[in-house]
């Protein structure tokens, strides 16, 4: 028989070992090949130029993200199959196979596996096409004709890139074979590294793991202005430590000691799994520490998707509190604009305010600006009362300030407190920051806006000039177009007194890109979390076939098949259920440090997605116990 049928056959044979492997990849194909197509069809022409180059940069951003993924996870996957191949190729010594001819059959058995996997993918990401944008599509809220648009340049592209990584830990493997000895194959399935791990090295493990990712979650949730970025960053790369030390020094170092302990060993079956995590939780604590990391990832992904749908419904709120805009030098104008609107629209609501323009050298703050404008308190408070808008801000005193912001999609700077600004050498102190759109579109100018008391913007008007901003809400916010003309017309004839008009687009598309972001998140979210119950499966998977010998003799000594089950369960919840709380616990802290800088509420997110991942662990825990029972 030649080593190409024997490698056929054997692939034949094991077919539905390799079923979930071989989905799993798939699936990676398909989403990698989905988010290439994008890039090369029309489908997100409807987004105007500058958007689409916005969206394609996020897309690349992600298509790096999955093929670092990818990377891994075949990296992973392979290593699986390969000590899983080591402990049955070893009879083929016996028949006189070198090593040589023993690696040409792993390689040819595992290249009909990827092969497998990626004519699946790339077959359903040719099908799914029109589905996935429509989903995209649907989620981003954006109207488009869809139709089914595939090119051979997003096929090749992702044939190519998976074949070159699958290729590389192919031969990886290859050469592991032929420069393994014949007593290491032949014994690789004796070889399970039950060791225990000596005491001292986990408490020193344990000890830098606990530190290192309380420093994480520390530096996650604290504020500051410009170096949050730098704690973020710090932050993941500390946890991601911190998580691997955790699995490797604390947890062992836990089991070892329960193990010693006989009050607690023999009771409801223990010892017939709590000594056997002790030894194997040597190999597979790294499984579990990416897994873990994997599913923060996810709950981060999902959490950001909904923090920019919120933030893009607060940039589109904020830009449409008034659909025009006059400021001028002049006073009581607002009856006469209020006339020409009224001629072709209905007026929902109308304010007015008087802003000092300064010039900035008046000025001396963190953070230096354009220009800056200051308002009095009590005309905040009118202009917010007649708008409608929230105002709980409490009136400031003499060496007191606000700070009137615009609205950023992320913020790095999360404390303003203990700010001070200098206004023609006197101090203020900042006691609060409000991103409410008393102004308008004129918040997201290059001035810089503060709220003083009405003593203090008395004191400061001889500074500056004094402007009045003249505010108008449509009834029909769409319908602008009908007054503008008239609008423009009248400010132009008021140019002398610097008049000028602002009219709000409401069907401006300039950040559309956002909602197409919030749709890529959602995907990545399912992305990790399929792959963190795949890893998980496979591990369970390959680890039954360890223990088929121990469960036959536990059975051969008179262990019932009942017992062996509440055993089985036990050790498999564990496998499951240790990374999905650390991963519950670090996600509170990388949610909130989101929220932060995102500035709004994302516990309830945390929560549904954490539901989430918790429901597919559970189906994944039903099936991988299924499975190892039938294995073992």
């Amino acid at each position: 028989m030649s080593i190409t049928k024997l490698a056929y056959l054997n692939f034949k044979q094991n077919i539905r070992n390799y079923l979930s492997l071989i989905i799993s990849l798939a699936f990676t194909i398909l989403i990698f090949l989905n988010f290439q197509n994008l890039l090369y069809s029309d489908s997100m022409d409807v987004l105007g130029k500058m958007n689409k180059q916005n969206v394609e940069i996020i897309i690349r951003a992600v298509t790096f993200v999955l093929g670092c993924f990818m990377f891994f996870f075949i990296w992973y996957s392979t290593n699986v199959f390969l000590s899983r191949k080591k402990k049955e190729i070893g009879i083929y010594i016996f028949m006189g196979l070198t090593n040589q001819r023993i690696g040409k059959l792993y390689m040819l058995e595992t290249m009909m596996t990827g092969l497998a996997a990626m004519v699946l993918g790339v077959g359903f990401g040719i099908l799914t096409t029109q589905l996935f944008q429509m989903i995209l599509m649907r989620i981003s809220d954006i109207s488009a004709e869809i139709h089914f648009q595939i090119s051979l340049e997003p096929i090749l592209i992702s044939a190519a890139v998976y074949l070159v990584i699958y290729l590389i830990f192919v031969l990886k493997g290859y050469i592991n074979i032929v420069r393994s000895s014949v007593l290491d194959m032949v014994s690789a399935s004796r070889q399970n590294e039950y060791v225990k791990q000596r005491i001292p090295v986990l408490a020193v493990k344990s000890i830098l793991g606990v530190g290192i990712l309380g420093t994480g979650y520390y530096l996650a949730v604290k504020e500051g202005g410009m170096e949050v970025m730098g704690n973020v960053m710090a932050a993941v790369v500390l946890v991601v430590i911190g998580i691997y030390l955790l699995f490797g020094g604390l947890i062992p170092m836990i089991f070892q000691q329960l193990a010693k302990r006989k009050n607690f060993l023999y009771k409801k079956e223990r010892n017939l799994w709590i000594n056997n995590m002790v030894f194997r939780i040597r190999k597979n604590y790294r499984t579990y520490a990416i897994v873990c990391v994997l599913m923060l990832c996810s709950v981060t992904a999902l959490a950001t998707s909904f923090a920019m749908k919120q933030r893009y419904d607060g940039i589109t709120h904020f830009r449409n509190t008034y659909s025009f805009q006059v400021m001028s030098a002049e006073d009581h104008l607002e009856n006469d604009i209020a006339d020409i609107i009224e001629k072709k629209n209905d007026i929902d609501y109308q304010t007015k305010i008087q802003i000092l323009n300064l010039d900035s050298s008046y000025f001396d703050t963190k953070y230096q600006d354009a220009a800056y404008g200051l308002m009095a308190y009590s005309q905040v408070k009118q202009l917010a009362q007649d708008a409608g808008l929230p105002f709980d801000l409490k009136e400031p005193k003499d060496d007191e300030i606000i700070d009137v912001s615009r609205l950023y999609l992320l913020s790095i700077i999360t404390d303003h407190s203990e700010e001070e600004v200098t206004i023609n050498k006197k101090s203020y102190k900042e006691t609060a920051e409000t991103s409410e759109p008393y102004l308008g579109y004129l918040q997201e100018l290059t001035s810089s806006y503060f709220i003083v008391n009405d003593a203090e913007y008395e004191r400061l008007s001889s500074l500056g000039q004094k402007m009045y901003v003249y505010n108008y809400r449509l009834k029909d916010i769409y319908n602008t177009k009908a007054s503008q003309s008239e609008l423009r017309a009248y400010t132009e004839g008021k140019a002398s007194s610097g008049t000028a008009l602002v009219t709000i687009d409401p069907n401006s598309s300039d950040i559309e890109w956002i909602k197409v972001m919030y749709s890529f998140c959602v995907f990545m979210f399912m992305v990790f979390i399929l792959a963190s119950g795949c890893i998980l499966f496979m591990k369970v998977y390959n680890d039954a076939f360890e223990e088929t010998e121990r469960y036959g003799i536990l059975r051969k000594i008179g262990i019932a098949d009942r017992t062996l089950k509440k055993a089985a369960q036990k050790e498999l919840r564990f496998a499951y259920a240790s990374p999905f709380v650390v991963m519950a616990v670090s996600s509170y802290f990388s949610v909130h440090a989101l929220a932060k800088m995102m500035n709004t509420d994302l516990l309830g997110i945390q929560l549904i997605s954490i539901a989430i991942i918790f429901v597919f662990f559970y189906l994944c825990y039903r099936l991988s116990l299924a499975v190892y029972l039938r294995n073992v």
